[in-house]
């Protein structure tokens, strides 16, 4: 067999290769599927909300310069749907608020009062768990408002909601702030925005009649 001569630095060169691959096939690695899904999902502040994002909106609420609305989705609720005894007039048959939740709506309203924001009226889903998102909210008598109701379950009704929801946004002429706690699937149809347990969506309708997306309020 020939052998080849090749000069020291080479020959040290090719030493510090070796040991770089053999200390990187040794070293653990980490996969995607083995890192915990919260830990993959969760977003960096910076993607949560720019400085000064969430400051313009309540700033824009607080002026009432026009007709806004506060999409809500209910609070903190563990669990995806509800059981199939449930009936809408029975808060033991439903998937309801969790004392996370309950705190996290409280905070919600402390965050209006904190932002100096006076809110004119509060519409809620029928479900018990908006309901009580709405009321502790503490931002005034809460209305139930069968329009936002979820169609979760059947979704044959969307269309008809939406449309009942978008008619009476139109029909509210005087500026100030309306509160709807309502759902995710809800808020989905009406601006194509996914929403967590607590998370706020600013809308308004503007001077085409369209509904303008002005930005979201992450969970408190």
């Amino acid at each position: 067999m020939m052998s080849a001569t090749f000069p020291a630095w080479f020959s040290g060169m090719t030493v510090g290769v070796l040991l770089l691959t053999i200390a990187g096939c040794n070293a653990p690695t980490t996969s995607v599927e083995s890192v915990p899904d919260e830990v993959i999902a969760s977003p960096t502040p910076d993607a949560i909300a720019p400085p000064g994002e969430n400051a313009d909106l309540w700033t824009q609420l607080q002026q009432q310069n026009a007709p806004y609305f506060v999409l809500m989705r209910h609070a903190i609720a563990p669990g995806t749907g509800d059981p199939e005894n449930f009936q809408v007039d029975d808060c033991t048959t439903q998937r309801n608020l969790s004392d996370e939740g309950r705190s996290q709506a409280q905070r919600t309203g402390d965050a209006f009062r904190e932002n100096g924001v006076t809110v004119d009226q509060v519409l809620s889903s029928q479900w018990c768990r908006c309901l009580e998102t709405a009321e502790l909210l503490n931002l005034g008598t809460v209305e139930p408002y069968a329009p936002l109701n979820s169609f979760f379950r059947d979704r044959a009704t969307e269309p008809q909601q939406t449309a009942q929801v978008r008619q009476y946004m139109a029909a509210q002429d005087d500026p100030g702030v309306t509160v709807m706690v309502t759902h995710f699937v809800n808020i989905a149809a009406l601006t194509g925005s996914g929403v967590s347990s607590g998370e706020i969506v600013v809308v308004r309708l503007n001077n085409q009649d369209e509904l303008e997306v002005l930005g979201q309020i992450e969970p408190l």
